[in-house]
């Protein structure tokens, strides 16, 4: 199945049937009215960049959203592809800069009362991660993985010039994938 064609012909919808076809809405919620696409559709043109960039921070704690969906929203309404991507990474790295804050202010309550881990099984943890951890944190985007991978650095300490820029370089190359479709199918 080519989704091309499907998401080239997006841009010519309202916008809650894209968010319908995107969410796969229960049809009861896919009755709407024209003046509230409007609505949503002008909220979206006006504070375009500033709810992506809201979102994409809630996204990157732990906070269960997804930003993906508004960043090809605002690609589809005709925003600059390159300050979308910028302001979504932005806002996601950081998220996970908080996440990882969280993981390192937290760590001991974390350690001791959440996870019960005694001394031998944080030095193996730690001694893991830091032999193949540090690379997992490219791919820092995943639904629900990446919170825990950035959070568990912050616990364990990692370095945070290594943690920023793995997890900056994961999440940049994320949404440059996700605007570069969208893009190779609007056109």
């Amino acid at each position: 199945m080519n989704v091309f064609p499907m998401i080239a012909r997006i841009h010519t919808l309202p916008f809650s049937v894209v968010m319908q076809f995107l969410f796969h809405v229960p049809r009861a919620k896919r009755i709407c009215r024209s003046a509230q696409d409007l609505n949503v559709e002008t909220l979206l043109i006006h504070h375009g960049f500033t709810a992506l960039f809201i979102l994409s921070f809630l996204a990157a704690t732990l906070v269960p959203l997804g930003s993906e969906w508004l960043l090809i929203a605002l690609i589809v309404q005709s925003v600059n592809a390159e300050q979308a991507v910028l302001v979504a990474t932005v806002g996601n790295y950081l998220g996970a800069c908080t996440t990882y804050a969280i993981g390192l202010w937290g760590s001991a309550f974390l350690i001791t009362k959440i996870l019960r881990m005694d001394e031998a099984t944080l030095g193996k943890a730690t001694s893991f991660y830091e032999k193949y951890g540090a690379w997992a944190l490219l791919f820092s985007w995943l639904p629900i993985i990446g919170d825990a991978l950035c959070l568990i650095g912050g616990a364990l300490r990692f370095n945070f010039l290594s943690f920023s820029t793995l997890v900056f370089t994961g999440k940049l190359i994320r949404y440059s994938v996700v605007a570069t479709l969208t893009l190779a199918g609007i056109s």
